[in-house]
């Protein structure tokens, strides 16, 4: 069979990854390698769809379980970050589509790069922790990274047959998530339950408290203005309710571009795949009349203090960025586990940006150990 691309998955039973798989069976796409954390089950089911030739289980204590399952095939089992970015760098892959969640997905991005693999960039914490070697290794290399995230794709779709320096501002939309227009003192009681219920998207937990949080929307801000080049304040946040207008873009000329869609993740996956090609999408079209009304509003910064910790972390630069995101990782797992409040998760984070030192960062060790002290952070003060 003739493929039109061949492809790694790195995260392949995430949200991302199950439909990007979706999109690889319908347009004759090539998935050659599969990555999971603990999913293994459903590795295991993707890979034998598939007929991959390399799966990778990044928790240790899965690897025997899938080894079993291909006992007795040419399939080569791999395993924790080594498999990861084995995963990242093969020779055979056109392009690698890393989806994976937090830290974990930087140094298989780095890994992609040095081997010149274009990137379908689904991990935000790439580029928010390591967003300055990322770049500068991606140039040196010439490698592309398309934007898998809808609102950084909506940007890049619009800059497209665009002078650059032409460009005013970026308009960065985000939904609000579930608790848009609360108070500080409404949010003193929300359960797991209520920040796992968003009003547009089906995500997993982690980035859906971040939605929730409107961490999710500050990481994408950093992630912006490394992606595009942009300054912070060439970003403007607005929350736009039905998450239908992705993100927009602003000329010198005060002329506004935008891209629309129903929100459905399969169009920015799938662009970041195929580009530069548009093909059918198995997603429903946008019908503007159903709608009826677009509502449109401005962020809290002052409730919710994990945006407010990200625009000032990126403004302050250094290590800044990573200790935020490394923080926010942390004070996530901690209200998961039922053992701090809501409301606390930002207040970690923003605490991170006022208590902890900022850093240069030269290295992927650099970052590796600022995460670690804002998680350590996190930890002791959720003790207090």
């Amino acid at each position: 069979m003739n493929y039109i691309k061949t492809i790694s998955v790195l995260g392949s039973t995430g949200s991302i990854g199950t439909q990007a798989l979706e999109i690889a069976k319908m347009h004759n796409i090539r998935v050659i390698a599969l990555a999971a954390k603990s999913n293994a089950t459903l590795l295991i089911e993707q890979a034998k769809e598939f007929d991959c030739k390399y799966v990778c289980i990044y928790d240790e204590d899965k690897l025997e379980l899938v080894k079993e399952a291909f006992r007795n095939t040419d399939v080569l089992i791999l395993s924790g970050m080594d498999g990861l970015c084995k995963l990242a760098t093969l020779e055979e892959v056109d392009i690698v589509l890393n989806s994976v969640v937090g830290m974990v997905g930087l140094k298989p991005t780095l890994s992609a790069i040095e081997a010149g693999k274009d990137i379908a960039l689904a991990n935000k914490e790439t580029l928010v922790a390591g967003g300055e070697l990322v770049i500068k290794a991606a140039k040196e290399k010439g490698v592309t990274i398309y934007p898998v995230d809808c609102e950084h794709s909506a940007i890049f779709q619009c800059l497209r047959g665009n002078d650059r320096k032409q460009l005013s501002k970026i308009i960065l939309t985000a939904s609000g998530g579930p608790f848009y227009k609360k108070t500080k003192a409404e949010l003193e009681n929300v359960s797991i339950a209520d920040a796992l219920n968003h009003p547009n998207w089906s995500m997993g937990k982690k980035i859906t408290i971040d939605s929730a949080t409107l961490m999710n929307k500050g990481l994408e801000f950093i992630e912006a203005i490394w992606l595009f080049d942009l300054k912070p304040e060439q970003i403007e946040i607005l929350v736009q309710r039905e998450s239908v207008i992705h993100s927009a873009v602003e000329y010198n000329d005060h002329s506004v571009i935008a891209q629309l869609g129903v929100p459905d993740m399969k169009i920015p996956i799938q662009y970041a795949l195929l580009y530069p090609e548009r093909v059918e999408c198995p997603t429903k079209p946008l019908s503007l009349s159903d709608y009826g009304t677009l509502t449109f509003g401005k962020p809290d910064l002052e409730t919710f203090d994990c945006l407010s910790a990200c625009i000032k972390a990126i403004s302050m630069g250094g290590s800044m960025p990573a200790m935020v995101n490394g923080a926010n990782e942390e004070a996530v797992a901690q209200f998961l586990s039922g053992n701090i409040s809501f409301l606390q998760i930002g207040e970690l984070v923003m605490s991170v940006t006022d208590e902890l030192p900022n850093e240069s960062i030269n290295s992927l060790e650099d970052v590796l150990r600022v995460d670690a002290m804002a998680r350590e952070f996190v930890k002791k003060k959720s003790k207090m």
